[in-house]
């Protein structure tokens, strides 16, 4: 009986968005755990290098930039259920605020690698920063697509072409951006604060 019932809640919740994102998000989060093993493993060989250079990253930005993402996922994830609720300007607002969010994550992020660039490091200067440069550059890009993915959303909001019956489109960009939230959330606390 179990299985029947759990049968039915699988056929009326499909994944949301397309099923192509689906294939994209898990390329990418296979791309991201490779690269954080081997973080893992590199950093196992060499702890006093990598604790005493992750000293020097600025953890309050890291923080920043976590309730930024998170938050901007929050209004994401409103984004959909008002376009759900066929209610457009609620769901052009909350895209506004979900890109605001992003916009802080990447002005914090520049203003970090001013720092770290303005201080004579780079990616050859020793492993850790190799790493935390590569990871969070590559995670940085990720940021600035979805952006613009969501700047798409919003202006196909303001055209009329999502609506409770049409949000394949929103659903699909949701789940991008969620993706890039939940990398972030692997990517801070072991880059800025696991010792």
């Amino acid at each position: 009986m179990s299985e029947v019932v759990s049968q039915s809640v699988i056929e009326k919740e499909p994944l949301p968005g397309d099923l192509a994102i689906w294939f994209f998000i898990m390329a990418e989060l296979l791309v991201f755990g490779v690269f954080f093993i081997v973080y893992v493993f590199v950093r196992s060989n060499n702890l006093e290098l990598f604790n005493t250079y992750q000293l020097e990253l600025h953890r309050i930005a890291g923080v920043i930039n976590t309730i930024a993402l998170i938050t901007s996922s929050y209004f994401v994830a409103m984004a959909v259920h008002a376009i759900k609720n066929n209610d457009t300007r609620r769901t052009g607002h909350m895209l506004l605020l979900s890109i605001a969010m992003g916009a802080i994550f990447v002005i914090v992020k520049i203003w970090e690698y001013a720092h770290v660039f303005g201080a004579g490091i780079h990616l050859s200067t020793n492993t850790f920063y190799t790493f935390y440069i590569s990871l969070t550059f590559f995670h940085f890009m990720h940021v600035m697509m979805g952006m613009v993915i969501l700047g798409a959303l919003y202006l196909f909001v303001r055209q009329g072409k999502y609506s409770a019956e049409n949000h394949f489109g929103m659903e699909t960009g949701a789940s991008y951006w969620h993706m890039v939230d939940l990398v972030w959330i692997v990517l801070f606390p072991l880059v800025y604060v696991i010792r």
